[in-house]
């Protein structure tokens, strides 16, 4: 079989040599923005004609480096930008090909590697990374640094790793869990995703045993590029997820069922994400159905269907990025994100299970009232506005209230009358659920012209990853 090039990749193929390990000892500078040290990399060759070298025999390869200022990879915080006000911060994002904009490496997903590493910050501050941590001690160069330390002994590939510097804290809420965020959202977090546990052994039902060890929660601040980033040993997630009521935690499971498909098992190249996404869709859901029963596993494919569809009405039915595998010669895979890979490719496994013995229809019943709330709205005169009440969401999920407007939005947007008397009864701007939020907001054409005016005012200070991503949806650049 010939080999599969990966073309977002200008590494030497993992066919011709493969590193094995990595040891990154770096520093942080946050007067500069810049981090800087040593990557030592332990190279095995594949082949016996690279030079001196015969097949499988390993040389360390030690690389002094340090980023750009405006590496695509790093987002730099000053002190103004957090919820604490006193202390900068740091966060990284290499999913999908912005790790080589941190370190050298076989920035591939065909090439995985274990890594440890020793990381100096100032001395007020924590560090943590994808891996375990192994303990802290003071910078015998700086005494006003401390240098943390980390290993992760499961190989991964080199999207995964991942670091964080700021002034956090952590809040226990499992044998194997602990949350860690500013001081300013700790007790929420830990709130919010106290059922990470029951999660974790339903998906270890599912899959087979956890093999990561710890499996912790990072709530990032607001400019973080997606709702999680499924970092080995330390999920990062975005603090919209702060409901208050846990009605957005199935993006835990999501990031909880990454441990085995996406970061046990891992797509070759980004052309095939969607044995990533799709697969860890199908084991999220159905870690939500053991939680919260079938119905509720139906309703949420019944939902990614309709997103399915919508980002192929975005794109284009014909449109080469709505393909279950694409082709990303000279293409960023950031440019190619969507829903795609992760509906399209749960939609082909749900298919697969009823081929095989499973339900042979949707259980429509959760759907179905949110459809028929949706089209008395859409259908309603001014005469009949006075007939909604707060008691048509009365035995709603924050699930359903979210997909009554998603209906609403598959039609022409409402006249003005009957978004003030949507927001009477209802009240959606006491909500607290992100997604509620949006919908509510994306249902009033005015608020679009008020979404662009904030995006440019605040691009300059986003997560690169996060400009691109939210110029797409806004269709600015």
């Amino acid at each position: 079989m010939p080999e599969v090039v990966d073309t977002c990749s200008l590494a030497s193929p993992a066919s011709v040599c493969q590193t094995k390990h990595l040891h990154l000892r770096c520093s942080i500078d946050f007067t500069r923005r810049v981090l800087s040290g040593t990557a030592a990399l332990t190279i095995q060759s594949q082949e016996d004609n690279l030079r001196s070298l015969v097949r499988n025999q390993e040389i360390v390869i030690e690389i002094s480096f340090e980023t750009s200022p405006k590496s695509s990879a790093l987002q730099w915080l000053t002190p103004e930008q957090t919820s604490g006000k006193e202390h900068p911060y740091l966060f990284s994002q290499c999913q999908a090909i912005h790790c080589r904009a941190i370190l050298p490496c076989q920035d591939t997903p065909s090439v995985k590697l274990t890594y440890s590493a020793e990381v100096s910050v100032p001395k007020e501050l924590v560090a943590l990374m994808s891996a375990i941590r192994d303990g802290e001690a003071p910078d015998p160069e700086d005494p006003n640094r401390k240098i943390y330390r980390f290993s992760q002994k499961v190989p991964i590939p080199c999207y995964l790793i991942a670091l964080v510097v700021g002034a956090l804290e952590s809040r226990q809420i499992g044998p194997r869990t602990l949350v860690w965020s500013e001081k300013e959202q700790v007790e929420k977090s830990a709130y919010e995703f106290s059922e990470t546990e029951s999660m974790l052994k339903i998906a270890e039902d599912l899959g087979g045993p956890y093999i990561w060890g710890q499996y912790d929660l990072l709530v990032l601040p607001p400019s973080f590029p997606y709702g999680g980033m499924e970092n080995p040993c330390l999920t990062f997630v975005t603090p919209t997820l702060l409901a208050g009521d846990k009605s957005l935690s199935n993006v835990i499971a999501h990031e909880i069922s990454h441990s085995w498909t996406g970061n046990l098992v891992t797509n070759k190249t980004w052309d095939h994400f969607w044995l990533n996404e799709g697969h860890t869709v199908y084991l999220e859901r159905h870690i939500c159905g053991r939680l919260f029963g079938e119905k509720f596993r139906h309703f949420h494919a019944l939902g990614g269907w309709g997103e399915l569809q919508n980002s192929i009405k975005t794109f284009g039915e014909t449109h080469p990025f709505t393909k279950l595998v694409v082709d990303l010669t000279n293409t960023d895979p950031d440019v190619a994100y969507s829903s795609v890979p992760y509906e399209k490719g749960f939609a082909l496994l749900f298919y697969l299970e009823q081929l095989l013995g499973g339900p042979g229809n949707y259980d429509m019943t959760l759907t179905n009232a949110c459809i028929s709330l949706s089209q008395r709205w859409i259908t309603a005169k001014d005469d009949d506005l006075n007939s909604f009440s707060s008691a048509d969401l009365k035995d709603f999920s924050s699930h359903q209230v979210n997909e009554f407007l998603a209906q609403m939005l598959q039609n022409a947007p409402l006249p003005l009358g009957h978004i003030k008397r949507m927001q009477e009864v209802y009240n959606f701007n006491a909500i607290n659920n992100s997604e509620i939020r949006f919908r509510d907001l994306a249902a009033f054409d005015k608020s679009h012209d008020q979404a662009i005016r904030t995006y440019k005012e605040h691009k300059a200070s986003m997560h690169p990853v996060t400009a691109m991503l939210v110029g797409k949806d806004l269709k600015v650049d």
